[in-house]
């Protein structure tokens, strides 16, 4: 098994980029030389369209791309690649999901969503419900920054359509019970959704066993590129789904007074997709599993648990989440009598990369009485060192700010 020292040679820019410790990868982490190989391979070797070109490169370049369906296949357990729909990432996943089943609920309707959203499971359902006439409820937190499951079970009854959560939280790192939630969902004819973009990149995501009818997750949170992300869908509900977008290769024929639509996953694809970097996704996934996802998510829980360690012990720090257990590395911190925007800047002077604001997750914070918080998020290069980084980073904030 390959130590985080052993792969931080793998990720050039964290090294170019010349900062001590890069602790924002909740919202975007580094890529590996194998996926900037992967992709730059496409472009100088086989730079075609996918599909329909009738000439080497063209079949070259679609033999790649579909086969990355079947690796996201098998590192989901998805039953068949034709169940794996490529988007530009989670948001405009959740966005095809909100705005293809929206269509199909109405007044009288619900949808249960939780109050730890990421804005991009929560407003297209909010616009969706305005254009549909349905209701959106929501899970409350409890002061341990769980799910109320008790409320959860209220809130879940035969008028709710779908049950659309968060896996894990990307501001409080909480990881949901998703398994629980499904068999609820289910239990009353209820589709449920699972936004992944957190989750996949730090555990073993098994879609079969979660039961999930719908999964959605990001390339750039995955050591993959930006600009490419994954909808998971059960075959059987993709068949019977509408489009969202329209044009190129979700058509199947055309003419002027009507037209038809490819089979799924191919129907919610529409025009030119990001062939490079689907590529690079499936390479990602790749190094993913060359490590190991047991291994990722052995060190992403002992690199957690050494932060809420050692962060509680400086003075004016509190965490804004659970403890150590069920969570990802994604640590949101408070500093008495500092904003968290004045933080993120001292300590990047510190040369130490962290997210400070609200984490597009408004309502949760407004829920919480706070404005924001500062985030530090791990991936698989980080180390304990980066942890002490950090430590130093907040007493040298606490010393400019005279706190």
């Amino acid at each position: 098994m390959k130590l985080p020292h052993d792969i931080q040679k793998d990720f050039p820019s964290l090294h170019a980029m010349g900062m001590r410790a890069y602790l924002d990868s909740a919202a975007s982490s580094l890529t590996p030389v194998s996926v900037l190989e992967a992709m730059n391979d496409y472009y100088q070797n086989f730079r075609s369209n996918v599909h329909r070109g009738m000439y080497k490169t063209a079949g070259e370049a679609t033999e790649r791309y579909e086969a990355v369906r079947g690796i996201v296949a098998k590192f989901l357990n998805a039953s068949a690649p034709e169940e794996i729909v490529f988007t530009k990432g989670t948001t405009e996943a959740l966005n095809l999901l909100a705005t293809s089943l929206g269509r199909t609920f109405g007044p009288g309707d619900e949808v249960v969503l939780t109050e730890m959203e990421h804005h991009a499971n929560l407003v297209p359902w909010q616009e969706a419900a305005k254009r549909h006439g349905f209701v959106l409820k929501y899970i409350p937190i409890t002061k341990a920054y769980r799910l109320d499951m008790d409320a959860a079970r209220a809130l879940i009854t035969p008028k709710t359509k779908a049950v659309s959560i968060a896996h894990a939280s990307n501001a409080l790192g909480t990881v949901n019970p998703a398994k629980e939630l499904a068999a609820l969902a289910h239990a009353i004819g209820a589709l449920f959704i699972l936004d992944a973009a957190q989750s996949v990149p730090h555990m073993k995501v098994d879609v079969r066993d979660l039961d999930c009818d719908f999964l959605a997750f990001s390339g750039h949170k995955t050591y993959g590129p930006t600009g490419v992300g994954v909808l998971y869908g059960k075959k059987a509900l993709l068949e019977k789904m509408e489009p969202a977008q329209y044009g190129g290769d979700m058509i199947r024929e055309v003419k002027y007074e009507a037209s038809t639509w490819n089979d799924a996953p191919m129907k919610f694809e529409a025009g030119t997709p990001n062939i490079a970097g689907v590529i690079g996704l499936g390479a990602a996934i790749s190094y993913l599993e060359t490590i190991g996802m047991d291994a990722v998510e052995a060190h992403d829980r002992d690199l957690t648990a050494y932060a809420l360690e050692k962060l509680p012990a400086v003075p004016g720090v509190k965490i804004i989440g659970p403890e150590a257990g069920e969570r990802i590395g994604a640590i949101s911190f408070e500093v008495a009598g500092a904003h968290p925007h004045d933080l993120a800047t001292i300590f990047d002077r510190e040369g130490v990369a962290v997210r400070g604001g609200h984490h597009c997750a408004m309502p949760l914070m407004g829920k919480l009485g706070v404005t924001g918080t500062c985030r530090a998020s791990f991936g698989i290069y980080n180390g304990k060192e980066d942890v002490d980084a950090l430590v130093e980073a907040i007493q040298a904030a606490r010393a400019t700010l005279k706190l």
